[in-house]
């Protein structure tokens, strides 16, 4: 603790040759900062979020990094005073609330809907998108340069999309890479198809396919350790599949 005390008191920046200490938060890029963050976002949940879950108030609650989604019963509150009753308790806390509109919620990347039987979900994009990537004409590896679009095809094919909604994406993808950053649209229909093969490999098995005697294992790493134990198993009905750095070994 006294080392985290220390820690805040050492954060100087420069600016118009003056130098400045502010008087709260960690240096920008300080190793410990995401540490010290977590702690508190995690502190928080335990001693405030805890509470309106307990007491029904709100009825779901899920974080990523600093990007909260909060559910809360209509017939016992509504955001605005969550969002008085957060702001009182820490002063330094400001919350920047996106609340939902014509039964849909925007967090991280998704679109959330609310419909009378169930939710479901599509994919968004903020207003200041660009559709900028790697340009194909630029001195990148082509791995480099396919990056991005890996990971774009990959969350279409893994997210519960409907075929209208995946056939939607498919085309904004091919539109950014062919119109935006002049990428050959030939290259993505095999980039397709080995996505979707390594999505499949990942997925276990049905019994009917491989008989009731056979069992799923994966490993998300893979070792000379991890060999040795896969080994083990070739000679019997246990398939194995490796995952390291989402490529399928």
């Amino acid at each position: 603790m006294t080392l985290l005390n220390i820690i805040p008191k050492q954060n100087y920046f420069s600016f118009r040759n003056q130098i400045y200490q502010p008087d709260k938060g960690v240096a920008m890029g300080s190793p410990v900062s995401g540490s010290m963050a977590e702690v508190f976002l995690q502190h928080l949940k335990e001693t405030i979020i805890k509470h309106l879950l307990d007491t029904k108030i709100v009825s779901f609650y899920t974080r990523y990094a600093d990007d909260i989604l909060l559910i809360c019963v209509s017939t016992c509150t509504n955001p605005d005073n969550i969002l008085q009753y957060i702001d009182t308790i820490h002063r330094y806390i400001q919350l920047s609330p996106t609340h939902e509109s014509n039964n849909s919620v925007n967090f991280l990347d998704l679109s959330i809907i609310r419909n009378p039987t169930h939710l479901s979900i599509g994919i968004y994009r903020k207003p200041t998108t660009t559709d900028t990537t790697i340009n194909f004409l630029s001195n990148h590896l082509l791995e480099h340069r396919m990056a991005s679009y890996r990971f774009l095809i990959r969350r279409t094919h893994t997210l519960p999309l409907d075929r209208e909604q995946q056939h939607g994406e498919w085309q904004q993808i091919l539109h950014m890479a062919h119109n935006n950053n002049n990428f050959s649209t030939n290259l993505f229909t095999q980039l397709k198809l080995r996505i979707q093969w390594s999505i499949s490999q990942l997925e276990p098995p049905s019994s009917a396919s491989l008989g009731n005697h056979r069992k799923w294992a994966t490993f998300t790493y893979t070792s000379p350790q991890i060999r040795k134990v896969t080994n083990i198993f070739k000679q019997t009905n246990i398939r194995i599949a490796f995952k390291c750095n989402n490529t399928l070994s």
